[in-house]
């Protein structure tokens, strides 16, 4: 089991915990303009949308040769994953699949994007829905990777978060806390039955 580390790499990571505070303050007075049913729509997206990139990791450790034990049960392959350290794959991955990895992260960022562009007809609201959505869609990730491989097996494990512009590097704790806090801050926010102008 990993200590625990305060600091995310490169260090401007770590600013990203000011994202929870920032939400609050941004959206106290006038709410998030989005209703509870938009916000649970949202979520039902964010889940399993956090799975399918929870799969997906899955599949590429397994393509790259870091996930023993993945063509037998999924029990077998929760076992035999004990041990993995998502950081020092990085570093394993072939050249071909990193790039893909890169483009897939883009990808990722344009459709939560543009569910929140659809989300609301206001910038408060679609601001409010993309972190609503990114803060939901990360932790369902880590849930996924959880479920699937029973990795993180500690929330101390590092993880590399992002790859654009360089890999971004936190133990599991800290997208968890921002998560969490994030979505804290909007739920606080919201006002109730707002209904969207079309």
């Amino acid at each position: 089991m990993e200590k625990l580390q305060i600091w995310a790499q490169p260090w401007w990571v770590n600013l990203l915990v000011l994202i929870p505070l920032t939400t609050y303050f941004a959206f106290r007075r006038k709410g998030v303009l989005l209703n509870w049913r938009h916000l649970t729509a949202l979520a039902v997206f964010a889940g399993a949308f956090g799975f399918a990139e929870a799969a997906v990791v899955v599949y590429l450790r397994a393509a790259a040769g870091l996930l023993p034990g993945y063509t037998g049960t999924l029990s077998q392959l929760q076992h035999s994953s004990k041990g993995y350290h998502q950081e020092q794959s990085i570093s394993q991955f072939p050249k071909s699949l990193l790039t893909i990895e890169v483009y897939r992260e883009a990808a990722t960022i344009i459709m939560l994007v543009s569910v929140a562009l659809l989300a609301g007809s206001r910038t408060r609201a679609r601001w409010a829905a993309f972190l609503w959505i990114f803060a939901l869609w990360d932790i369902a990730y880590y849930a996924g990777l959880w479920a699937t491989v029973r990795w993180p097996a500690s929330l101390n494990d590092l993880d590399v978060l992002f790859l654009i512009p360089v890999p971004w590097i936190a133990q599991v704790w800290f997208p968890l806390l921002v998560s969490g806090l994030t979505v804290l801050a909007i739920a606080l926010c919201n006002r109730g039955p707002v209904t969207l102008s079309r």
